[in-house]
């Protein structure tokens, strides 16, 4: 459908959920700069976002903002491009008033921007320091995706955790007197923890994973020196993890083993279903729509995109779950990393196609639009 060049490699693609702004995504960039004698291999450590031996290597990046037309071959227009250290995460919050998207960066930083809709643009909120420059923040995720907060002040967003390659999560909350600060930092596994994400049924809990094969729960009431489960159960390092909007206690969990995971969080130490995605899960995406409550978008890394169909009911343990690819996307010729659907209806959740979706890869650089 629409195809831009990103210039710097692309890793991030989210669309703002705000109900007057569902126009808006963002896609970030991660741009290393090698020193002049060293060359970092394209397949180093099965991933090109590699922070291990990279301390004193710029890197850049950028913030790409884009609003797109409600038509059936939608126009894409890019609106703004933000500098910024390397982006390796990003994710708008869900809450009324002004919508607010926060930056994961490589300098162990989060950005927090508000979008502007009558200066049609984003506009820096604060900038919160979680780790030294040397530390990258990998992943972020706001608590309040299922329970949107009300306020339209900073110190109205919802909490965020967030996860850094010193092996450490930390969690930001809302303060009435600094907007956002670091509440909670503890050190969480032994490796680089590529994906941090809340239960967004219950703002108590956080689930993590990492490098060393494991994914981790968090419960924020019995602090945070243990964590309530640990599975070790996967064949490579946890990669993205994502709680179900609309299914209590599913949660889809990818690895880059090649596999797509769901678990009933009541049981979080054996999947109920495992799909094989032809390669490394980097992000899995619920679909927004609960009518489409069994419909999840994944970037595969070197096997391009896909939407999986698969059943998420969880009432019966006995029953065998079923899972399809309904849908696969390979017009990208790099690592698929950044992936996401629209929020906007008038983007085709029902009968025109297929719902809007974004997806960015690395070393060719490229956006697409296309629907699924």
């Amino acid at each position: 459908m629409s195809v831009f060049n990103t210039v710097y490699p692309a890793d991030s693609v989210e669309f703002c959920p705000q109900e007057d702004a569902r126009h808006i995504f963002v896609c970030g960039t991660y741009k290393l700069e090698q020193s002049e004698h060293e060359e970092v291999p394209s397949d180093e450590a099965e991933t090109a976002i590699v922070p291990q031996g990279r301390s004193k290597q710029r890197r850049h990046g950028k913030c790409l903002v884009f609003s797109v037309s409600s038509t059936h071959n939608p126009e894409l227009k890019q609106l703004q491009e933000i500098s910024l250290p390397a982006v390796l995460d990003m994710k708008w919050c869900h809450r009324s008033g002004p919508a607010a998207l926060g930056i994961a960066d490589s300098e162990g930083n989060i950005r927090f921007h508000e979008w502007q809709a009558d200066q049609s643009q984003l506009v820096p909120l604060q900038t919160i320091s979680c780790a030294s420059s040397d530390v990258l923040c990998l992943s972020l995720d706001w608590s309040s995706r299922r329970y949107p907060t009300q306020s339209p002040v900073s110190s109205g967003l919802g909490s965020v955790v967030v996860s850094l390659s010193d092996g450490s999560l930390c969690i930001l909350r809302p303060d009435p007197q600094r907007g956002m600060a670091v509440t909670d930092s503890w050190h969480a596994h032994d490796y680089e923890p590529w994906i941090a994400a809340w239960d967004y049924w219950n703002s108590n809990v956080v689930f993590s994973g990492g490098d060393d094969l494991k994914m981790k729960g968090w419960d924020a009431r019995l602090g945070f020196e243990q964590p309530i489960f640990v599975n070790k159960r996967f064949d490579a390092g946890v990669t993205t993890i994502q709680s179900h909007p609309h299914v209590e206690h599913a949660v889809a969990v990818g690895s880059y083993d090649n596999t797509v995971r769901l678990f009933d969080m009541r049981k979080p130490l054996a999947p109920v279903l495992q799909a094989d995605v032809g390669g490394g899960a980097w992000r899995v995406k619920w679909h927004p729509d609960a009518n489409r409550k069994g419909d999840l978008l994944v970037a595969c890394m070197h096997d391009g995109f896909k939407v999986l169909k698969m059943d998420v009911s969880l009432e019966d343990a006995s029953a065998e779950k079923t899972w399809e690819v309904a849908q696969r996307f390979d017009a990208h010729t790099s690592l698929a990393y950044g992936v996401d659907w629209s929020f906007d209806s008038q983007q085709g959740l029902d009968g025109r196609g297929g719902t809007l979706i974004g997806s960015c890869s690395f070393y060719d650089h490229t956006l697409h639009l296309w629907r699924g």
